[in-house]
């Protein structure tokens, strides 16, 4: 299991047994005949991962998860401030933090997934070529309104893309066209007529119903987010909150991540 560069003081010690080998039995493991409800906070990206995980877990455990989505920087801040929780599912960079602070089990930190950001429209409209780099300049300055995650919000996909505009000389020329989403789900700004254009990552696009993929950004200026989760050493039934956690990591969840546009991250 990757630790992510924690500190030496925050590794354990090295167990007897890989402990990504125990994740399947975690997963499957019988648990406590008392049934909880489990605290799942986790980034946008990730939601419908979670979501779509949650059903067969609930029927095989008896226990209910509760899922409560925001950006990777809200979150932070969240759990900083002291909210309660039992699973986190965050950036690496986010969870060294949290694990630092002892806001999460630092051995309990595991990768799950990575993720693109693409380019979508309405569905119906036309769909501008944005197989280059160039290309994609060209359909953002193109563009009536441009939607993207607010970089203030501490969303990846905005703090990149905000950093991108600025690299390719054109931020002035999309902050005066642009619609800054605080959160959620941006290609909804399409559907709503507040933009014609949408930059989000993949996975939250393609939940959009009115909204069409058009591509991925070019690779040249593609940011992959990887996402990881952990576990709180508050959690009220530690033992779910690791199967939980184990289900996300482990083989049941591969499909599932290939079909929300997502990437298992190893």
């Amino acid at each position: 299991m990757p630790s992510f560069g924690l500190d030496a003081t925050l590794r354990p010690a090295m167990p007897r047994f890989p402990v990504a080998a125990l994740l399947p039995l975690l997963a499957i493991a019988p648990l406590s005949a008392h049934a909880d409800t489990l605290k799942v906070l986790t980034t946008g990206a990730f939601k419908q991962v979670v979501v779509a995980l949650v059903p067969a877990f609930e029927a095989r455990t008896g226990h209910k998860v509760d899922v409560q989505n925001d950006t990777a920087g809200a979150l932070a801040k969240r759990v900083a401030a002291g909210e309660a929780f039992d699973v986190i599912v965050l950036t690496p960079a986010g969870l060294r933090t949290l694990a630092s602070e002892a806001k999460v089990v630092p051995e309990s930190v595991v990768a799950l997934a990575r993720v693109g950001i693409g380019v979508a429209v309405k569905e119906g409209a036309p769909r501008p070529p944005v197989a280059t780099a160039d290309e994609f300049k060209a359909a953002v300055l193109g563009a009536r309104k441009v939607a993207y995650i607010d970089p203030a919000a501490g969303g990846s996909s905005g703090i990149y893309l905000d950093g991108l505009f600025q690299k390719m000389g054109i931020a002035e020329a999309v902050r005066a066209k642009a619609v800054l989403v605080p959160g959620g789900l941006v290609a909804e700004r399409l559907v709503s007529g507040e933009a014609d254009l949408a930059i989000h990552q993949i996975s939250e696009i393609l939940p959009v119903k009115g909204a069409v993929l058009v591509a991925p950004l070019p690779e040249a200026i593609q940011n992959y987010t990887t996402y990881a989760g952990a576990v709180s050493p508050r959690a009220a039934n530690a033992e779910a909150a690791r199967a939980f956690l184990a289900t996300l990591a482990g083989d049941e969840a591969k499909d599932v991540l290939r079909a929300k546009g997502m990437m298992p991250a190893r």
